[in-house]
């Protein structure tokens, strides 16, 4: 497996090895032992999985104290992930992240603890799958407004099919401290 590095240096690229013969292919997408050797620590507890068409933009979203690390994937099409460093007393707080993955690049996307994440669809359709290290607490979720101006994320269109719950988010600036997660804590 090959990893890369980003901007954000806890989001890690991860590139399983493909088996490939004229009958397709074989990846191993995750083993416990051999993530941990990646330094990727998680108990991941909960597996979620999302179909979405064209043009969807999904996020982004946090939990505030349940902080969940991700593992994300694309297991059919392609989008635009990206991770928002949203930990109060952070030196990388407000900064993103974002990378292609794709069923084609067999990419994933490590995301630690106490940021948001939301991924925009770039093909006709999409399957997306990721593990979480905390289970889902609807009363715990938070959101940020994936068009703030101060985190400035490039993404690929300004043209959105968003949900009515996204689309209502604050700004980063405009979300208290005791409702964003705190660096250091999980």
């Amino acid at each position: 497996m090959e990893i890369e590095n980003t901007a954000l240096p806890e989001v890690i690229i991860l590139k399983p090895k493909r088996f490939k013969d004229n009958r397709g292919f074989f990846a191993e997408t995750y083993h416990k032992e051999k993530y941990q050797e990646l330094g990727i620590h998680c108990d991941f507890v909960q597996d979620n999985l999302s179909f979405s068409v064209h043009g969807v933009l999904r996020g982004l979203h946090y939990q505030i104290c349940h902080q969940q690390a991700k593992l994300v994937q694309c297991l059919q099409g392609c989008i635009f992930d990206v991770a928002v460093d949203v930990r109060v007393g952070s030196t990388m707080f407000g900064k993103w992240v974002g990378v292609e993955i794709s069923e084609e690049n067999g990419y994933q996307v490590f995301i630690p603890e106490g940021y948001a994440h939301g991924f925009y669809v770039l093909s006709e359709e999409a399957i997306f799958t990721y593990k979480c290290s905390d289970f889902y607490r609807p009363d715990d979720e938070g959101g940020i407004n994936c068009a703030d101006p101060r985190i400035a994320i490039a993404w690929p269109t300004n043209k959105f099919i968003i949900s009515a719950k996204d689309s209502q988010y604050p700004l980063l600036n405009q979300i208290s401290k005791k409702k964003l997660p705190l660096y250091g804590h999980s």
